[in-house]
């Protein structure tokens, strides 16, 4: 596991200069996908195995913490997550929402009704954590209502450029979706948009297979913590590096 941050120790290359100068090679196919997510297994048998171990990590302090599934995913795609932060002594929840279908304009407002309600129920912030568009919705949510949430963790999000750096955009690009056009708004969106007011953190994999590892890159927040993790993208919900990360993150 890798960690870049704004400040202290870096690499030779920031990992935001080394994502902007290989944007023009992120494009992911469904072929590369296919390849890449045959990982997936790995992590399944590394969760297995390590699962005892991360019994140990910091108990929560028992605030809420809302999960959001990736593009077509639903609530029973975070399950062992949540399982695994109920056990940590999180109030661990989905989001209750069905199938995420991506539309980010309808569904961020009702997440932050959603995360009102946990916040005001528990008189605490609220912790989101996103898979893939799931963390769009996520940051979304906390940029419009840094009131009522606490931290963001993003796992394998792909927020500069959008769905043109996926393994879905041939076949949205075949229905006649302009991704050139989603890009460019998303990159005025960003640049005129106030800057994040609560702690993210961003976890990316190389090995991702369906979100290319640089539109995981924020470009714009330079507060942003970006963590490198060796996982496929379907492996990100169960790989224990990943849940250990969470876990010292939401104890922070």
């Amino acid at each position: 596991m890798i960690l870049y941050q704004a400040h202290g120790l870096m690499p030779m290359i920031s990992i935001r200069q080394e994502a902007a100068n290989s944007m023009h090679e992120a494009r992911r196919t469904t072929s590369q996908a296919f390849f890449m997510e045959a990982e997936t297994p790995k992590q399944l048998a590394q969760l297995a195995l390590h699962y005892p171990r991360l019994l140990t990590e910091p108990r929560g302090d028992g605030h809420p913490v809302l999960f959001m599934p990736g593009f077509t995913a639903s609530d029973t795609s975070t399950r062992s997550l949540r399982r695994y932060f109920k056990l940590l002594g999180y109030d661990a929840r989905g989001w209750g929402l069905g199938r995420n279908s991506g539309d980010v304009a309808r569904l961020a407002p009702q997440v932050a009704e959603i995360v009102a309600k946990m916040s005001a129920a528990s008189g605490s912030k609220v912790s989101l954590v996103g898979w893939s568009m799931g963390g769009v919705i996520a940051r979304e949510v906390a940029l419009h209502h840094p009131d009522l949430v606490r931290r963001v963790i993003t796992m394998g999000s792909p927020i500069t450029g959008g769905p043109k750096y996926t393994a879905f955009a041939d076949q949205l690009a075949s229905g006649g979706v302009d991704l050139d056009a989603i890009e460019a708004h998303i990159h005025h969106r960003q640049r005129t948009s106030p800057p994040l007011k609560v702690p993210v953190t961003a976890i990316f994999s190389r090995r991702d297979g369906v979100v290319a590892w640089q539109a995981c890159i924020d470009q714009i927040n330079q507060s942003v913590e970006h963590v490198e993790v060796t996982s496929s993208h379907l492996g990100l919900g169960f790989d224990p590096k990943v849940y250990r990360l969470i876990a010292r993150r939401l104890a922070a």
